[in-house]
């Protein structure tokens, strides 16, 4: 497409979406507009997205990594990863109230988010890097969603889309990375005490280390580095499960403890 032609597909695909938000109603995908391989044009959607969000008030805390598990992207058939912006509104801590009226099609998935203490502003990141900025880990729950009606996804809906972000649990107790392996941790994601899903960190693009090595390489070459304080969520380690209704989702981690995400009350 000629630079016009993209421009307006960009304006068409961020105009759909902007409204899905603030009304709350599900959309038809911004790939009639965007394509399903124009990545760039889908994340300058998703930019003018966050652009919005945060001229309104609301603040950049960290970035997350999404479709990392390979159950995952099977379940959409994006079969790349993603990633995405987290803004203080998306926050939530350890049982406090989620108004399930804030979302429209939600799904949960249990993740290690990795809190900073250095920047990782340099190219060419290691995992050795990662390790070294990360000032400990909290086990957490993503509230993934979508405004694209039925979760009918190519990867430039999901990218467009703010990598389907909805909003972020995160426990009340922080965890040292050293000694542990990340790839061995297990998961067990629990609703109402009935085991729901379960899965482990080498899903996680075999580590959540090497994701968020990856993000943090994406984000760099972007110009726009993790720095010191960002929240990282790493990624699914298992399948996620829809959200019908309000209730208790309780994830438990090998050796990293356990965080309650409260659903409260029913869409409207």
């Amino acid at each position: 497409m000629t630079s016009t032609l993209v421009s307006a597909a960009i304006d068409a695909a961020a105009d759909r979406l902007i409204a899905a938000h603030a009304n709350r109603v599900a959309v038809a995908p911004v790939r009639e507009f965007l394509g399903e391989t124009d990545i760039a044009a889908a994340y300058e959607v998703q930019r003018r997205l966050i652009a919005g969000r945060v001229e309104a008030g609301a603040r950049m805390v960290g970035a997350k990594i999404g479709l990392t598990a390979p159950v995952v992207q099977q379940q959409f058939g994006v079969f790349q990863p993603d990633f995405g912006v987290l803004l203080d509104d998306m926050m939530y801590g350890h049982t406090e109230p989620v108004p399930r009226r804030l979302l429209q099609q939600p799904r949960a998935e249990g993740e290690i988010a990795f809190v900073l203490g250095r920047d990782l502003d340099r190219p060419g990141i290691t995992t050795v890097d990662v390790l070294r900025a990360t000032e400990f880990v909290l086990p957490a729950i993503e509230i993934v969603d979508s405004r694209i009606a039925k979760w009918d996804l190519a990867i430039t809906d999901t990218v467009a889309d703010h990598a389907s972000s909805g909003v972020v649990v995160l426990g009340a107790t922080p965890y040292s990375l050293i000694g542990q392996d990340l790839s061995r941790v297990g998961m067990m994601l629990e609703r109402d005490g009935e085991p729901v899903s379960f899965g482990a960190g080498h899903a996680c693009l075999g580590s959540p280390v090497v994701a968020v090595t990856w993000l943090a390489r994406q984000l760099c070459s972007r110009g726009q580095p993790l720095r010191a304080g960002d929240v990282i969520m790493s990624g699914a380690l298992g399948p996620m499960v829809p959200i019908t209704a309000g209730g208790r989702f309780r994830l438990h981690l090998d050796g990293l403890g356990t965080v309650d995400a409260v659903i409260e009350g029913d869409i409207e």
